[in-house]
């Protein structure tokens, strides 16, 4: 298929999952074909479709990128949601080569420095790894809502991901934060215990923090920076941030 035709592809699949709920969402997608892979990064809403997927048994292979700074309440968790919904949760992991070279250049935890930095660490930590997960991969499945921050309000159902020439579905994207409460209290989805103590947006631990009250869902990821708009590089095309295209490790 071409690019356009992927795109219009996207586009026919956008417009029917937005008549479905969740579990036919999941099963429209299972109904294409070829390699379905969800990326879990085992927050609130991620949980949801994890549980999703397990109790409605599609098709749908779940990943999650172990990057060596999680939080021990996350890596607890991956092992418990695989016992109470019988998943199985690969782990992709970042090369020691690679965290070398970015320590060397910029130091352990030179990400608090720059930006350029950063994003270096995350495309060492989460985007190269991300790619072994969508290897072979012909549809992504993400836990992107709209809701989740401005940068993220025009989330479509599904897109076309030029970059890695893939189908994105977001499942989640019409979800509020109460229907994903719903559904975890309906469901009994274990949940990072860290959501209650002020963390609904959980990355790595040393690049995530507590929210104040009023602050956006993601306003603990890399609270240090100013840009609102501030993404990891899972959700943006490479090729649209500088540092990663004026600097290599």
């Amino acid at each position: 298929m071409t690019s356009h035709d992927n795109v219009q592809a996207a586009s026919t699949l956008d417009a029917a999952l937005a008549e479905l709920d969740l579990v036919d969402r999941l099963r429209l997608v299972e109904e294409l074909g070829g390699r379905a892979v969800f990326t879990t990064s085992l927050g609130i809403e991620d949980q949801v479709i994890t549980a999703a997927i397990g109790l409605s048994n599609v098709a749908i292979h779940v990943a999650t990128l172990e990057t060596g700074r999680l939080f021990k309440e996350t890596l607890d968790l991956i092992t418990e949601t695989e016992e109470r919904f019988d998943v199985t949760i690969t782990r992709y992991h970042p090369e020691q080569d690679d965290i070398d070279a970015y320590a060397a250049k910029y130091g352990l935890n030179g990400f608090y420095e720059s930006v350029e930095a950063r994003h270096a660490c995350c495309h060492v930590r989460k985007l190269v790894p991300l790619a072994k997960a969508l290897e072979g991969a012909t549809v992504w499945i993400t836990g992107l809502r709209r809701s989740q921050s401005g940068n993220r309000a025009a989330t479509p159902f599904a897109e076309y991901d030029a970059e890695r020439n893939l189908i994105k579905v977001n499942p989640l994207a019409d979800w509020s934060l109460d229907d994903i409460n719903a559904y975890v209290s309906a469901e009994a989805v274990p949940i990072n215990p860290l959501h209650a103590r002020g963390y609904p947006s959980i990355g790595c631990e040393p690049c995530t923090r507590a929210i104040k009250p009023g602050e956006p869902e993601r306003a603990g990821r890399w609270w240090w920076e100013n840009d609102e708009k501030r993404e990891c590089g899972l959700h943006v095309p490479e090729s649209a941030i500088p540092s990663l295209n004026s600097s290599s490790l």
